[in-house]
């Protein structure tokens, strides 16, 4: 009977790691009896080899193989190849380690899907990041419009027929890339690419002592050589054209141009020379416009001097990028350009969109917080466009739209994107009132006159999750008090603000009450929240019938907690009839009324009936005094 899934784990001179490495498939939920480790070790001299044939002492799950060592992780992989019995393979390197359910999640997706490969969420750790943020679960995706293909490494979940169909095997005796045949070829040929995005399915460490592989020094020429093949095969199951180009920028970007940076300003002249001889073949024969126009400044410029074998000027743009030294970036108009040796340099000839890098910048912005201050909604946050240099100088603001109307309110920027905002209800509109309705706002971060907005992101927080509460707001300039609120839109939460009560009814909680005294003597009384009411402002109430003006009795403010208005009056003078009970808010120009509901929550309606005779009230008096007195009637 064949395991579920076989772990294949290469291993050479990781003992530190091995403990968490093998402890995290052993955690597995899948089930030990449905998993087979493979452990191959490649020639270890510091003990890994008796911690593995320890560690598999009385674990008929686990198989260690011992071997001389191959210089890569390519034969030891194929060794537990060789040795699998799974229905399905999953390499993990012995310094990384799996994620709790890991196994059974992406088995679960490879059986739901009839899935050949399974990618799962990748997590950086101790200073590595992941190569690709796998943000998005989905059963299918194309390597031409998703960003898997920019990860080949091997640590995937995949189908054991599909690599013994097409007899895959890993690369041996190369230190990196190993892995690139084997995932080309599987990934080309998959009939269905799933991604776990969910889930933290496996973690990369970063060892931090310099022994990554990626980390250590090669012979680039022959490591150029071989990456020449990885394009040959690419060329050869993908046909020219937008698809082919998106697979070979990913090369170049990661594998050929890639070489070109600390390791190439190592070697002396003489071999540097070598290492461009070798790339400018590829140079020559693979990148295309379109190519070259997806690569960053860096990459772009890199290529142009590899292709015109000029190593002078490639290095002067290698130590200028390594060293971080490349300064501001250059802003005309709305174009922002690489300050990268050799721009606007006649002699050099270099076009001028080789440095272009407008289609590069990107906003990035949060908000951190907003409350009202009287009229004023202030609001902290961080937006700065990204890929120009730390000391380009930027400011930020924030526009507010509504149905073909835009204003602009600046803020006030730190160096590093920082920013208050202050939107004035009473001059946010030009320096005039801001009319009612509902505005959206939008952050917008600018250098020159190179700008990006984007929607304005809710900040996190409880206090942001509290439905919607209008407030009373002074706009001044004659157009008096008005209610404002600030609600965040589903589903994206982004921040919108309601002038006027457009959509958000000011004082919805109001809740009233009538109340039957003695002697039949009727009062009613109301409260709401109103924040922002002015507290020398009247409150009244209010009673309404059908074909009747409006009966307002008086009142004044009062309040029992922040933000709440309250009052009370007697029915004296109203007239005989059926009513509805409302709350008057009037100050100035402004007057509202506010509907009041019950404990039921349905409407409060008074009912005034005519007034009883002086003489029935004085008997009534008499007869309430003996009651009090203990006096029998």
């Amino acid at each position: 009977m064949r395991s579920r899934v076989s772990v294949v784990i290469p291993v050479h001179n990781t003992e530190r790691y091995l403990q968490r490495c093998f402890e995290s498939v052993a955690a597995q939920t899948l089930g030990q009896d449905r998993i087979q480790v493979i452990a191959v070790d490649d020639g270890s001299s510091d003990g890994s080899g008796a911690w593995l044939d320890a560690w598999a002492a009385g674990r008929p799950n686990t198989t260690v193989v011992h071997q001389e060592a191959s210089g890569g992780a390519g034969k030891p992989r194929n060794v537990g190849i060789e040795h699998a019995t799974g229905e399905y393979l999953f390499f993990l390197d012995s310094d990384d380690y799996l994620g709790e359910e890991a196994l059974e999640r992406l088995v679960a997706m490879a059986e739901a899907e009839g899935s050949d490969v399974v990618y799962g969420r990748i997590v950086g750790i101790g200073g590595r990041p992941a190569p690709i943020d796998l943000r998005t679960t989905s059963p299918d995706v194309s390597i031409f419009d998703s960003p898997v293909y920019w990860t080949l490494a091997a640590y995937k979940l995949w189908r054991r027929t599909l690599i013994e169909k097409y007899e895959l095997r890993f690369t041996e005796g190369y230190l990196l890339n190993e892995d690139l045949p084997f995932a080309v070829h599987a990934l080309l040929h998959a009939s269905k690419i799933s991604v776990v995005a969910d889930h933290d399915c496996y973690y990369l460490e970063g060892r931090g002592d310099g022994t990554n592989a990626s980390e250590q020094d090669v012979d680039w020429v022959r490591q150029l050589e071989y990456v020449s093949g990885i394009l040959d095969l690419v060329a050869e199951h993908v046909p020219e054209g937008a698809d082919r180009d998106k697979l070979m920028e990913r090369h170049f970007h990661g594998e050929v141009l890639a070489m070109f940076g600390t390791s190439y300003l190592a070697r002396d002249g003489a071999g540097r020379r070598e290492m461009v001889e070798a790339a400018a073949p590829l140079v020559d024969k693979w990148l295309t416009e379109r190519i070259t126009a997806a690569l960053p400044p860096r990459l772009r410029l890199r290529a142009h001097h590899i292709g015109r074998r000029d190593v002078d000027r490639l290095t002067a743009v290698v130590e200028a990028d390594t060293g971080r030294e490349t300064g501001p970036a250059v802003i005309e108009g709305d174009r922002a350009y690489a300050a990268y040796p050799g721009f606007r340099d006649e002699a050099a000839g270099t076009p001028d969109s080789l440095y272009d890098l407008t289609s590069r910048v990107s906003l990035r912005h949060e908000l951190s917080g907003y409350h009202w201050d009287g009229p004023v909604l202030r609001l902290t946050g961080r937006a700065r466009l990204e890929g120009l240099g730390a000391a380009t100088e930027q400011r930020a603001g924030i526009r507010l739209r509504r149905q073909g109307y835009t204003y602009w309110v600046p803020a006030e920027t730190d160096e590093d994107g920082t920013y208050t905002a202050a939107i004035d209800v009473g001059r946010a509109a030009d320096g005039g009132p801001l009319p009612d309705g509902i505005w959206t706002l939008r952050i917008t971060a600018a250098a020159g006159e190179l700008s990006k907005d984007a929607w304005l992101p809710g900040p996190a927080g409880p206090e942001y999750e509290a439905a919607p509460e209008p407030r009373i707001v002074d706009r001044g300039r004659g157009a008096g008090l008005t209610p404002a609120t600030v609600f965040l839109s589903e589903p994206h939460r982004h921040v919108n603000l309601d002038i006027g009560a457009t959509r958000y009814p000011l004082g919805g909680d109001a809740r009233g009450a009538v109340h039957l005294g003695p002697l039949g003597r009727t009062t009613v009384e109301a409260s709401a929240t109103v924040p922002g009411w002015p507290a020398d402002a009247p409150v009244r109430l209010v009673l309404t019938a059908p074909d009747r003006a409006p009966f307002v009795t008086g009142g004044s403010p009062g309040g029992f907690a922040p933000d709440r208005v309250s009052t009370s009056a007697g029915l004296r003078g109203v007239p005989v009839g059926t009513y509805e009970l409302g709350l008057r808010l009037e100050s100035g120009g402004y007057l509202l009324d506010l509907p009041v509901r019950g404990a039921d929550g349905g409407p409060v309606m008074v009912t005034v009936r005519p007034s009883v005779s002086r003489r029935l009230v004085r008997r009534a008096r008499r007869t309430l005094g003996r009651a009090r007195r203990g006096v029998a009637r």
